[in-house]
C-alpha cells in the first residue's frame, strides 16, 4: 500500500510541476507586445472591470512593470476568483514601477454613456501613473486625447 500512496505522491508532484510549466509558457506567451516594444522604456498595459454590470461604477488600472516581470496567474479579471484578484493585486502593487486606478460613479455613467465613462476611467488611471508611460497597451480601445501611442489589443490574456 505504501507504494500505491508513494506513487500517487509522485503521480501529483508530476501534475503540479506540468501545470507550472504550462503557465509559466502561457505568461511568456502573453509578454509578445512587451518583446516587440522592448526599447520602450516604460510599457503600460491598462485594462478596466465592471463595463459588464448593470449597477456599479467602471474601474479602470494602469500599471507599469519594470522589465522582465513576470506574474504568474494574472488573467482577465473575469477568469479569476475574488481570493485570487485580491492576491494578484498585493503582487501587481508591489512589483510595479507605477500603477493606477480610475473610477467613475454610475451616476456619471448615466450622464455620459458606459464607454465615454470606461475612457473617462482609463485617463484617470494613466494620469495618477508616476512614470509617463511611452506606450499604452490597451484592452480592445484607443483612449482618445491621450498624447501616448496606443496598441488596442484584443484577447490579450488568450495568447494564440
Amino acid at each position: 500500500m505504501s507504494d500505491k500512496i508513494k506513487t500517487t505522491k509522485e503521480e501529483r508532484e508530476a501534475k503540479k510541476a506540468l501545470k507550472l510549466a504550462q503557465e509559466k509558457e502561457r505568461i511568456e506567451n502573453m509578454c509578445v507586445y512587451e518583446k516587440e516594444y522592448e526599447a520602450f522604456s516604460y510599457i503600460c498595459g491598462i485594462d478596466e472591470a465592471g463595463r459588464g454590470p448593470l449597477a456599479g461604477p467602471v474601474v479602470a488600472g494602469a500599471v507599469v512593470l519594470p522589465k522582465d516581470c513576470r506574474i504568474l496567474y494574472v488573467n482577465d479579471s473575469k477568469k479569476l476568483s475574488e481570493k485570487k484578484r485580491d492576491e494578484l493585486f498585493d503582487v501587481i502593487k508591489e512589483e510595479a514601477l507605477s500603477y493606477g486606478i480610475g473610477i467613475v460613479s454610475p451616476e456619471r455613467i448615466d450622464e455620459i454613456n458606459i464607454l465615454q465613462a470606461t475612457y473617462e476611467a482609463m485617463h484617470e488611471a494613466v494620469n495618477k501613473l508616476s512614470v509617463k508611460p511611452d506606450i499604452l497597451l490597451n484592452d480592445a480601445v484607443t483612449i482618445p486625447g491621450i498624447d501616448v501611442k496606443q496598441l488596442s489589443l484584443i484577447h490579450i490574456s488568450e495568447p494564440t
